[in-house]
């Protein structure tokens, strides 16, 4: 099985000093996905929570819509050579068997090149494309959310970031109930891949959609991670940095609330900020 951490020599400067030393580094390692025998995406991951990773992809790309859907998933570990002749790791490639009745995706991506297959050629026919899509509607989610549970998130994902811890290098992605306890949380080297991760969790777990929970993330919010979002049926995405104007369209047309800027005891809430319950006493 592949390590999630490598060993790196580093030249340490301080000041005016400078000292060889050995740092740890966050693994990053290609994962081939393979659905019905063929190559659909390939994308760079940091190794572990692999099915949750394939899982989440392949829900946010609209290829599945359930644990149902999913007839199994495993390592290549039958054939170690690839088509180029060279002996691959066989724990950096996940075969996927669909369930009877359910089409295989017609299209490939690769990470590398490309995000989201449902990213148009404008905004707004990204927008269109998400919503055909979509298999659950968050627009009329009544979870309320207070801001100190808001601003906690943050410093709770924080605390279970392990991989951070040694690395520093990593993103991770959190699923919260509106009390503000945490139920998964995933870090990963891409943004992307951690909120797969953690969405693929839920999907393997028969949790989706999942109503009423709180979707944080420790970078900014892109178009993609409110996509993902929403085709979980997340109706909060809270993210420490900023978010990108299309995502805050699509958070907008999907009737999610998304929060930004989520730091110490602020937040930015960019739409449906209606969900947050704000005290009497609270000052406007």
């Amino acid at each position: 099985m592949a390590k999630v951490t490598a060993r790196a020599a580093v030249l340490r400067l301080d000041g005016g000093s400078a000292v060889g030393a050995r740092d740890s580094v966050a693994a990053e390692e290609p994962l081939e996905i393979r659905v019905g025998g063929r190559q659909v995406a390939v994308t760079m991951r940091t190794p572990g929570e692999d099915f949750d990773l394939v899982a989440g992809f392949l829900l946010s790309e609209g290829a599945v819509r359930g644990r149902e859907d999913l007839a199994r998933m495993r390592y290549c570990t039958d054939n170690r050579n690839g088509e180029d002749g060279h002996e691959h790791d066989p724990y950096n490639i996940v075969e996927v068997d669909l369930a009877p009745g359910v089409a295989e995706p017609g299209w490939s991506l690769n990470r590398t090149t490309f995000t989201s297959s449902s990213c148009g050629i404008c905004g707004k026919s990204s927008i269109e494309a998400v919503h055909a899509n979509a298999c659950w509607s968050v627009a009329d989610d009544p979870v309320r959310i207070t801001p100190e549970v808001l601003y906690s998130l943050p410093d709770r994902l924080r605390e279970r970031q392990k991989l951070f811890d040694s690395t520093g290098g990593l993103h991770a992605a959190g699923l919260f109930d509106a009390a503000g306890t945490l139920f998964c949380i995933r870090e990963d080297v891409g943004r992307h891949n951690a909120v797969d991760k953690t969405i693929g969790w839920a999907l393997r777990e028969g949790r989706l959609p999942l109503r009423g929970m709180l979707l944080a993330v420790s970078g900014r919010a892109s178009f993609e991670l409110v996509q993902k979002a929403a085709a979980a049926g997340i109706p909060v995405l809270a993210a420490v940095s900023a978010p990108s104007s299309l995502a805050v369209e699509l958070a907008d047309a999907s009737g999610l609330t998304l929060a930004g800027f989520v730091r110490g005891r602020r937040a930015n809430v960019y739409s449906r900020p209606d969900r947050v319950a704000l005290p009497d006493s609270f000052g406007q």
